[in-house]
């Protein structure tokens, strides 16, 4: 069965283990404390949903997943409020990574300055080969990518090309970024969206208790020392053993047939 939750800027789509987030802000998704607030409000929804597996963020806008927030919007405001805006963005963000869903960022556009640091939040970026640039050109604002734009992206391409990028404002073509492990996949521009949910459909149909606890892993393992991490993927590895999940994949293993998961 098929849910649809609207708002002004977000729809939110769930059918069969996969939520889609779709961005529909203006033509170019700059984004303002309103959209913020919506995108926190759907992933505490979808956090919770414990029938929900994966994530696929995209737009819905033909030519950008999204510009970055909105110039004016920032321009008006005062430094204050300007830094908790960020903070707020920041504290939404990081919900993504701390979240037993797998996030996809489904990229068919342009995806510069907090475009890009959505997308970096996401656990996977996937991009059409026509999508456009992608990038942190806010050192032309004379600012830095301040929504986990320079550490999220240090950590992603390496310490060097990021500093690299940030300094210059340099955007790069799906292909390059591509190479620099900026993004996961490239797919042609208009196969993008389909084998993106074919991804996310394929993940939810999976072991989602391991695939849950990988993530997990991963993305909380990474920001321990290895001894400390080791031990904690152990710890979540003993959940794991004792398991449905475990007991069927080993048994149909054996057995020569198809695994029937059991949703944890």
């Amino acid at each position: 069965m098929t849910t649809l939750t609207e708002t002004k800027t977000l729809t939110v789509k769930k059918l069969d283990g996969v939520a889609e987030v779709h961005i529909h802000v203006n033509k170019t998704n700059a984004y303002d404390l309103e959209y913020y607030k919506e995108l926190n409000a759907a992933i505490d929804d979808i956090r919770f949903d414990s029938d929900i597996k994966v994530v696929v963020l995209m737009s819905d806008m033909p030519k950008f997943f999204s510009a970055g927030a909105n110039i004016n919007f920032l321009k008006a405001a005062e430094p204050r409020f300007k830094t908790q805006f960020c903070l707020f963005c920041n504290e939404t963000l990081d919900k993504i990574a701390r979240s037993p869903q797998i996030w996809i960022a489904c990229l068919e556009g342009h995806t510069v300055g907090g475009g890009l640091e959505m997308a970096l939040a996401c656990d996977l970026r996937f991009m059409g080969d026509q999508a456009g640039r992608i990038g942190l050109p806010e050192v032309s604002l004379g600012v830095l990518a301040g929504t986990g734009g320079t550490q999220r992206l240090a950590r992603q391409v390496g310490h060097s090309k990021a500093l690299d990028l940030n300094i210059t404002g340099e955007t790069l073509t799906p292909q390059e970024a591509l190479e620099i492990k900026l993004v996961d996949r490239v797919f042609p521009q208009e196969e993008t969206r389909a084998k993106t949910l074919e991804y996310a459909q394929k993940v939810a149909k999976s072991a989602s208790y391991a695939v849950s606890n990988i993530k997990l892993s991963i993305m909380n393992g990474k920001e321990m020392p290895l001894n400390v991490a080791i031990r904690y993927e152990g710890e979540l590895q003993n959940l794991l053993f004792r398991s449905q999940d475990a007991k069927e994949g080993l048994s149909a293993f054996i057995e020569k047939r198809e695994a029937n998961w059991i949703s944890q």
